[in-house]
Formats: C-alpha cells, sequence, structure tokens
C-alpha cells in the first residue's frame, strides 16, 4: 500500500477475516463511531502507510463482536496482523485515547524494511 491507496474499510468479522485473507500482514485500527477518541485517531491513522508489504484496515465496530473476538476493551485499538493472527497490539488508554505520535509509531514499527 502506498500514500495513495485509502485504507479498506470494514464493519464486521466476515469482511475483516476477507481482507486478512488477502494481505499477509496489516495493520487495523478498531474503532467505534460513537467514541470521541476514536473520531480523532481516525485522521490521524489514515494518514499513515505501509511501505512494506501490508494493508491499513478501518475496522467499525459498534456492535463490538470483532472487540470481543479479539479482546479489545478500550477503543481504540491498533493491531498488527501477520497471517491472520495478532502478533502486536496498541490498546488506547481509558480517557486518553491514542495521539497521533503512538499512532505513527506503531504503523512505522510495522513496516518491513
Amino acid at each position: 500500500m502506498n500514500g495513495n491507496e485509502p485504507c479498506i474499510a470494514v464493519d464486521n468479522i466476515r469482511d475483516l477475516e476477507q481482507a486478512l485473507a488477502q494481505s499477509p500482514r496489516a495493520v487495523a485500527l478498531v474503532y467505534v463511531t460513537w467514541c470521541p477518541f476514536c473520531r480523532k485517531a481516525l485522521p490521524a491513522f489514515e494518514k499513515q502507510n505501509m511501505e512494506g508489504t501490508g494493508s491499513l484496515l478501518l475496522v467499525a465496530d459498534d456492535e463490538e463482536h470483532i472487540a470481543d473476538l479479539y479482546g479489545i476493551d478500550v477503543f481504540p485499538t491498533l493491531l498488527l496482523f501477520e497471517k491472520g493472527m495478532i502478533v502486536k497490539r496498541l490498546d488506547a488508554r481509558p480517557g486518553l485515547g491514542l495521539n497521533e505520535e503512538q499512532i505513527a509509531d506503531f504503523v512505522a514499527s510495522c513496516v518491513i524494511s
């Protein structure tokens, strides 16, 4: 993925699994639309790009099925998937969310050199 390609947006487990099957490496921002910290994190995440093998996924989870599946208690949460398995994560802090620097650092740490 490069900076000209949009993030892939999904909103259910089936579509997430399909997106993960199409990319051996992906960074997902799991969020809920009603959360003010998530709304603040979305543009910061969308500014990122993967300059290695991988995709960026925006995962809307208003019914929290994906959160239940992956043990997410606080939104937003960043997940790095490799071959469909979580290998790294960054959970927001309650009442603080994730800031732009945290998001950029996490995505940068997931790029294959």
